[in-house]
């Protein structure tokens, strides 16, 4: 996969009152972080980096390195806690900031930090993953696991920019690429339209304007910013079940299949469309199978601890007037709809 430089960089702004940003997208925007530092008026920053320095840029200021621990096994309050700490040993103030260079893990930990740190220090974030440019920088989602759930512990903190470099991509091992369409191919269930064939860097520009527009209407979590977990919650499910062996992107691209399933299962949308579901994910290289050996029984328990189940088991799901929150289904259609996905002959995708 190549970067062509002769892209002109993309500027999706998401309006937030009070709060509002640019995402920057394209070949080399990781250079003007020294400009977005110096536009916040930041004296020093910390910045936690999972990238080797000839890939984490000078943000013009004197700065603290932090290697970053950057996957979701160290996505936790300690992490967090040495993050702080480090943070405080540099004297890191209110007016100084935090920028975030690696992948969703660092981009949700990091985030997490800066906003704890003297009750919020602004956050750039320089997303160095596919996953991580159209996801986890947007929106200002900020959380760390515990044993008993994904992103259990978090809170909300905007950053002060973005930097969306598709030159890093240039450096992702083929799997980790193929991951971040995980969270492209929902994006053509919940709004964005058909995004494949489309060149990387529009993907990316398409999904994140998607994001920006829904995070705009509504900032936390009240009503419409649900449609972002689609497949989310089988997703989050599967990366538990599997101890991280299969990745975000991976576990969203079957949880999407199965929101499909379960969609048609209730009746909410016919066959041609839950075929689909299947077909586009398929289309982007990513699994659309079960782990054959995670129970049923496990993935229910588990998406029990979704954060949007307040009322029983509860998925975004199509329907006749869209994707939209569905609470409450009945256990035995989720156990039955699960019995039904094909499963993988042996191991993990």
């Amino acid at each position: 996969m190549t970067t062509t430089p002769a892209v002109a960089p993309r500027r999706i702004h998401v309006p937030l009152p009070d709060r509002g940003y640019l995402v920057h997208i394209g070949p080399g925007v990781r250079h003007s972080l020294a400009e977005v530092v110096a536009g916040i008026g930041a004296r020093r920053v910390a910045v936690v980096t999972a990238r080797p320095p000839e890939w984490t840029p000078d943000p013009g200021v004197p700065s603290l390195v932090v290697p970053a621990r950057d996957g979701e096994r160290d996505k936790s309050l300690a992490w967090v806690e040495e993050l702080c700490s480090r943070f405080a040993d540099f004297g890191l103030s209110r007016s100084d900031a935090v920028v975030s260079c690696g992948g969703g893990t660092t981009t949700d930990a990091v985030g997490l930090a800066a906003a704890l740190y003297h009750r919020g220090v602004p956050v750039i974030h320089l997303p160095t993953s596919l996953l991580a440019q159209v996801d986890a920088s947007v929106g200002g989602k900020t959380a760390v696991n515990l044993p008993q759930g994904k992103n259990l512990v978090g809170a909300y903190w905007q950053p002060s920019a973005v930097l969306c470099d598709t030159d890093y991509l240039q450096t992702l091992p083929p799997r980790e690429l193929t991951n971040g369409f995980g969270e492209i191919a929902r994006c053509h269930f919940i709004g964005a339209g058909d995004l494949r064939g489309l060149p990387l860097h529009e993907q990316i520009a398409a999904s994140v304007a998607l994001k920006a527009s829904v995070v705009a209407a509504d900032e936390r979590d009240a009503g419409p910013r649900h449609l972002l977990n689609y497949g989310h919650t089988l997703g989050h499910a599967l990366e538990r079940a599997t101890d991280f062996a299969l990745r975000h992107g991976e576990a969203v691209a079957i949880g999407t299949v199965f929101a499909g399933r379960l969609a048609g299962a209730l009746g909410r949308i016919g066959t041609a469309r839950v075929t689909e579901h299947t077909t586009v994910v398929e289309g982007y290289g990513l699994p659309v199978r079960l782990p054959a050996e995670v129970p049923s029984a496990a993935l229910i328990s588990l998406m029990r601890l979704d954060k949007k189940a307040t009322d029983g088991l509860t998925f975004v799901l199509d329907g006749p007037r869209g994707a939209e929150l569905v609470r409450d289904v009945p256990e035995h259609i989720v156990a039955a709809a699960l019995e039904a996905m094909p499963r993988e002959p042996g191991g993990h995708a």
